[in-house]
């Protein structure tokens, strides 16, 4: 089985590229998966990584889940149990490795991102389109619903009237109407798309990279946290960085009017 994602790295950015045109990036029936995760494991347990660029190889992002491979459902029909269970120990690990993944992850969105390739997108903090991108909830239309947390992650990025109004009808959104949404942050032309996204990355990864975790984990806890919690959260976040050699290199920066430089 070919590898899935590829990897280059440029400082403390890290672009990860799905690589397999031939099945438009597929997220199943291949070494997806276990890839995804371990990816998350390394990118954790590395503190030179600042930021990531993830983003796929040919015209799409990622078609999601392996639509031809469904036929075995009809064929073989497995029990309920043993699908939940592939569900359980497959797809459904890289939600729960990616929108956890500590470093902060720009999705540069260079073509279609249909179904779980939607979902893979909103694990994402950043999505910047390429013009020719477009966006799916579209599992309604081969007759199963999100089993991997989209009905979790949409939501929290275009609101519930928009996720459900794709959600429902299964139909595409253009790049332009993504942006309108929310659902991305900017649409480029598609010969910027990289260049773009490593610009924003590089302009992450020049902060401090213990901060930048502690940051992006403040944002996800405050998605289901109540406020009381998240200020307690906060406060102990806040007293590590006021003793880190980073903050008193930022402030002694911006006394002395210099850029900082930052371990």
């Amino acid at each position: 089985m070919s590898q899935f994602l590829t990897e280059a790295r440029n400082g403390a950015v890290l672009t990860v590229t799905m690589d397999q045109p031939e099945t438009r990036n597929a997220l199943t029936g291949n070494s997806a998966v276990e890839e995804f995760v371990a990816l998350c494991a390394r990118v954790t347990a590395d503190a030179t990584v600042r930021a990531m660029i993830l983003t796929g190889a040919g015209p799409v992002f990622s078609s999601g889940g392996n639509v031809k491979a469904m036929l075995r459902y009809e064929q073989d029909a497995p029990s309920p149990d043993t699908i939940r269970e592939e569900y359980r120990q497959g797809i459904q690990r890289i939600p729960r490795a990616l929108y956890n993944l500590d470093v902060p992850v720009i999705a540069a969105i260079n073509g279609p991102a249909i179904g779980a390739g939607l979902d893979l997108g909103c694990m994402c903090d950043i999505r910047i389109a390429s013009e020719r991108a477009t966006f799916a909830e579209s599992f309604v239309k081969v007759g199963i619903v999100p089993g991997d947390g989209g009905a979790w992650l949409l939501p929290r990025v275009v609101g519930m009237s928009k996720a459900s109004e794709m959600a429902f009808t299964g139909a595409a959104l253009t790049a332009d109407e993504a942006l309108a949404c929310g659902l991305v942050s900017r649409v480029v032309a598609h010969d910027d798309l990289l260049a773009e996204a490593m610009a924003l990355a590089t302009q992450i990864a020049s902060n401090p990279g213990g901060v930048l975790r502690m940051t992006k984990r403040l944002l996800r806890e405050g998605m289901g946290s109540t406020l009381d919690s998240l200020l307690e959260i906060s406060a102990g976040y806040q007293a590590i960085a006021h003793l880190s050699p980073d903050h008193h290199e930022a402030v002694r920066a911006f006394v002395e009017k210099r850029t900082p430089k930052f371990s």
